[in-house]
């Protein structure tokens, strides 16, 4: 038993090392006032799970009593995790001692999220999502409502919790009829559960109820409302590790559960999907355009991509979800970048919710580094070759088409172009418009570790986009015909 314990421990290693060492953060912190040293233990954690998963990427397998996965398919996502959390230190360290937040306790919770992202993203059953599920939503409502000064930080992390809170009340529930119906929670066991016991109706209002609580996370319409006021209230590089990394999370939940689970049956859950991915692409789209604040125009363009992965999700095939693990890659990448930018654009006396996008005229001239990290994050995000916002988008639309659903692409398509008028008009703000005369007499003070970040965040569109057909070999490979060859 013992043995068993161990190997299973040592099989999820990274999940541990990141949860141990948000533990020893503060105790580290109560005992050792230093600025310096958390986010650097943090980083060392973040680096050594990082190396774990690389080097054991082709040994897959589950582990504790099949609750969860690791290797090939958790390996990937959880490498894009950590990846989005040690940038999101990287960027967050500086920012939080420029707003005067810099406690001990901030890292700590980060590193909670991260764990907990990485725990529902390698689950094997509907409860280890839950508990991955409530570790990340717990720790990012409290990161939310960080700035307790700011009644627009309060008010932000109050809509989170309290919409979160309603949420996680459909998904338990839908829980509670799946077990009722199949007498299982484990995604392997769900097909077998329901064969024998022939609940379909409990069966799939149960599955309808985790689908709510699942679009909520990732922030589809109609169930968007609490992005905008969340990443507009929240610190700038916080909210741009909510926006990708809790997303990363629960779409590769709602992945494995689509895939492992719901893939023997014929019911239209597909075109359920693909009425609210149009319905997200619309909405992101459309009002990020008549945004005016920069950090709400960045929510709904989150929103936007939420809808582009659902539509691989929704053609239920397995290009589409092998292009939706692409996707959040490159999401992941241009996403976190773009925060990045904003987050130190943020001028003094000018908290990130107040920024507008008339703060972003000139910066392109005055600081060429950050207006050229924004151009590559900007077109990333539209679509443009050959960075990998451009195949992210294609593979997603091609499995669309191969579904029957060519509307689908279409409209992706529509939207996208769509996009191009926010996107392309932040660029013209900070290339092509001076700056106000308020704003001529800031100065941007960007430490090494932000500009380096910065840099190879954007490089990293580019190199993913350059290497596409080789990700996609490796993401093609979760997903053949046996439920073996999916841990690959």
């Amino acid at each position: 038993m013992y043995d068993t314990l161990l190997q299973d421990t040592i099989a999820v290693l990274p999940i541990v090392i990141v949860g141990v060492t948000s533990l020893i953060m503060v105790v580290v912190d109560s005992f050792w006032n230093d600025s310096k040293a958390i986010p650097v233990l943090a980083g060392v954690g973040l680096v050594g799970a990082l190396l774990w998963e690389c080097f054991h990427f082709d040994q897959t397998g589950q582990a504790f009593f099949g609750q969860l996965i690791h290797g090939g398919f958790a390996s990937y996502i959880n490498i894009v995790i950590l990846l989005t959390a040690f940038f999101s230190f990287v960027l967050t360290a500086p920012y939080l001692e420029r707003i005067r937040h810099h406690f001990g306790e901030v890292y700590s919770l980060l590193m909670l999220a991260t764990a907990g992202m990485m725990t529902m993203a390698n689950a094997n059953s509907l409860l280890t999502v839950f508990v991955g599920l409530e570790t990340m939503s717990i720790s990012l409502y409290v990161l939310t409502g960080l700035v307790r000064e700011d009644i627009g930080s309060i008010e932000a992390a109050m809509k989170y919790f309290l919409l979160g809170a309603f949420a996680t009340g459909f998904f338990v529930y839908g829980v509670a009829l799946i077990y009722g119906a199949t007498h299982t929670l484990s995604f392997g066991l769900m097909a077998e559960g329901l064969h024998q016991y022939r609940l379909l109706l409990l069966f799939w209002a149960g599955v309808g109820l985790i689908l709510v609580g699942f679009l909520f996370k990732v922030s589809a319409a109609p169930f968007h409302m609490w992005a905008p006021d969340a990443y507009q209230g929240a610190p700038t590089t916080i909210s741009g590790f909510m926006a990708t990394g809790s997303k990363a999370a629960a779409f590769a939940a709602l992945i494995l559960l689509l895939w492992r689970a719901l893939a023997f049956e014929t019911l239209p859950w597909s075109e359920v999907l693909a009425l609210v991915a149009a319905l997200t692409m619309i909405v992101g789209n459309f009002l990020a355009l008549v945004q005016r604040n920069a950090k709400r125009l960045l929510a709904y363009s989150s929103i936007a991509h939420a809808g582009y992965v659902l539509v691989g999700l929704a053609a239920g095939n397995p290009d589409g979800y092998s292009g939706a693990l692409y996707y959040l890659l490159a999401y992941s990448l241009m996403t976190l970048g773009a925060f990045g930018v904003l987050a130190y654009l943020e001028w003094d006396g000018k908290v990130g919710r107040e920024q507008t996008l008339d703060s972003l005229k000139g910066i392109g001239m005055r600081y060429p580094l950050l207006g050229v990290a924004m151009a590559f994050f900007m077109f990333s995000l539209l679509g443009f070759p050959p960075l990998a916002g451009f195949f992210a988008k294609y593979r997603v639309f091609l499995a669309a088409i191969r579904a029957d659903m060519v509307w689908l692409a279409i409209l992706g398509v529509l939207t996208s172009i769509v996009s191009a008028g926010y996107y392309l008009k932040i660029l013209w703000l900070m290339w092509m418009v001076p700056p106000e005369e308020a704003l001529e007499k800031q100065e941007v003070q960007l430490p090494l570790g932000v500009r380096t970040a910065l840099v190879v965040l954007a490089l990293g569109l580019l190199v993913i986009g350059i290497w596409a057909p080789r990700v996609f070999d490796v993401t093609d490979g979760f997903f053949q015909i046996s439920q073996a060859a999916f841990l690959m």
